[in-house]
C-alpha cells in the first residue's frame, strides 16, 4: 500500500492530466461510479453527513489499528468527491489522518471550482473525516 503522500501526489497527477473543470469533474463522477455501494443498513442518520446538500453517508470504522470508510451519496459529483476522500484516507491510522492538512486538495482546486453548497459539503466532508480521526486516534 502507498503512503498517503503518495496517494495524495497520485491525486494531484491525476488531476493535471486534465486542463478543463468539465473534464475534472467527469473524473470525478468516474471515481464515483466506481465507489461501492453502501448498504441500506449502513445509510443510517448518524451516518449522514451535516452540511451537505446531496445526501452522504460516512461509515468509519476501526480495523487492525486504521480507520476503514466507506461511503456512498445520492449525487453524481458528490458522491465522486467522497470517493476521492475514501481513496486517500480509507486504511490511514487515526493520527496520520487526523495530523494531515488535506492540502492537496487545494492544490487540485477542487473547492474553489465547485458551486458554494457544494463547497461547504467538501468541508462538511473532511470535518467528518477529521472527526472519526481523533475519536478513534489512541
Amino acid at each position: 500500500m502507498s503512503t498517503l503522500e503518495e496517494k495524495k501526489a497520485a491525486v494531484v497527477e491525476d488531476f493535471m492530466l486534465f486542463d478543463d473543470w468539465m473534464d475534472k469533474y467527469e473524473y470525478l463522477i468516474n471515481l464515483g461510479k466506481e465507489l461501492e455501494p453502501l448498504p441500506e443498513e449502513c445509510r443510517t442518520e448518524d451516518r449522514l453527513i451535516r452540511g451537505c446538500q446531496s445526501r452522504v453517508w460516512l461509515d468509519a470504522r476501526m480495523e487492525e489499528g486504521k480507520l476503514v470508510f466507506r461511503a456512498d451519496s445520492d449525487a453524481l459529483i458528490t458522491r465522486g468527491i467522497i470517493a476521492l476522500l475514501v481513496q486517500v484516507y480509507s486504511g490511514r491510522t487515526p493520527e496520520e489522518i487526523a495530523a494531515d492538512d488535506f492540502g492537496f486538495l487545494e492544490q487540485i482546486g477542487l473547492k474553489e471550482n465547485l458551486s458554494p453548497t457544494r463547497a461547504n459539503g467538501l468541508v462538511s466532508m473532511v470535518s467528518t473525516i477529521r472527526q472519526a480521526a481523533k475519536e478513534n486516534a489512541r
